[in-house]
This record gives C-alpha cells, structure tokens and sequence, in this order.
C-alpha cells in the first residue's frame, strides 16, 4: 500500500509539466480589474477536485486518488498562462453513521499551495449513487492568500466497467494581496457544472475524466485512485 501511495505522489508532484512559476506570473501581469477573474479560476481549479471520484468511499474503506485540475483562464484574467493546472492528492473514508464521510485534499505545486478537507454524504436511490459534499480549502502563494468554499453535489450509475457521473457545484472564493499592492481584496462564486466518466479495470484501481463548465471558463480534469 505505502508504495501505491509514493507512485500517486509522484505522478502528481513529478509528471506533470510546469507552466510559469505562479508567483511571477502574478507579480509581472497583474490587474486591477483582472483580480476577480483571476481569482475566479483559482477557485474553479480548486473546486473541481469535488468530484474526484463521482461517488464516495463505503463504512469501512477507504478512497485515495491522485488527480490532475486544469482550469482555461477566461478572456479577462490578466495571467499570461493559457490554462491554470495542478496535481491533486485527495483522501476520503466514510464514518459509521448516516452515510457521511471525511475528506482532504492537497497540493503543493509551482508556487501555489492548498490545504483542505470537507464533509460528504452518499446514498442511493435504485440503482443511482447519489453524493453530496462540502469543503473549505485555504490556499496561497507568496503574493495572495485566499480562502475556498464550495458544495457539490453528483449522480453516477455503474456499467459494468465504466460509471459515469454528472454533478453540479457552487463555488465561493476571497483572495487578498500580500507584499505586493497589499490588502487589496476579491471575493467571487460561480456555479460549476461536470460531466465524468470512471474506468475500472482493475479490482480497487479505477481511472477518471471529467470535463467542468462555468459561465466564464471551463476545464478537464483527469486522475487515478484506489479504493478499498
């Protein structure tokens, strides 16, 4: 298992190439009123990892994934870079009681890190899984911190090897400058919405991709994960 383990982590922090450093990008390009974009699609890359799986973990196991977020910066987000992107490691079980489980989440990636978790709710009605989750990340970068909020909410249904899934999410995200125009503040939300597909072909290992809508960006995100 830690083996498993140390391989997601390196697909995640190794095998993905880096776009230019999220620091300096910020700090040669930035905007005024380009802020609230920019920080719009921080918040979707960031609010895209709800769905990593299109379900949850069962009482008692257990789900880690490895997932890759890449966000198409809008029209008007001052960054220089065509496509915001980061690697994903995310955790999940679920608790003895009503359905809930915990949840976390992570990156530390090309200047930009994030640290969060949440709670998540699965069900079924027939043969529909239903899940329900919501999460609060805190991110930063040596010129902004900001903090994420968001709830999702998903439908999948299994096909013998393939379970697809669509979802829909809210996102709420604040973002403030530091050592660089200081203080100054953006806060922004957006409803996001997501259609995926996950691939079993192995017992525990399952392969993911899902493509996510917002009125202002869209984006795809793909990963691997085990599940026990």
């Amino acid at each position: 298992m830690k083996k498993i383990i140390a391989l997601f982590a390196l697909v995640c922090f190794f095998c993905v190439p880096a776009f230019a450093g999220m620091n300096s990008d910020f700090k040669e390009n930035f905007d005024i009123a380009g802020f609230s974009q920019y920080n719009h699609d921080i918040s979707t890359m960031i609010g895209m990892a709800d769905f990593h799986t299109g379900q949850g973990a069962t009482f008692p196991g257990v789900d880690i994934g490895a997932t890759l977020s890449a966000v198409r910066t809008a029209d008007d987000n001052f960054s220089d870079d065509e496509y915001f992107y980061a690697p994903f490691i995310t955790a999940e079980t679920q608790l003895p009681i009503l359905g809930i489980g915990i949840a976390a989440r992570g990156t530390s990636y090309n200047d930009f890190e994030s640290l969060g978790g949440g709670l998540k709710w699965t069900g079924n009605v027939a043969t529909i899984h239903l899940a329900a989750g919501l999460f609060y990340d805190r991110f930063k970068t040596d010129y902004y911190d900001g903090d994420h909020f968001s709830a999702s909410a998903s439908a999948s249904l299994d096909l013998v090897v393939l379970t697809p899934y669509i979802g829909i999410g809210y996102d709420y995200s604040e973002m403030e400058t530091k050592h660089f125009l200081t203080n100054h503040k953006t806060d922004d939300d957006a409803v996001r919405y997501t259609a995926g597909v996950n691939i079993h072909p192995f017992p525990f290992v399952y392969l993911y991709g899902a493509y996510t809508y917002t009125k202002n960006s869209q984006g795809i995100q793909g990963g691997v994960g085990i599940h026990f």
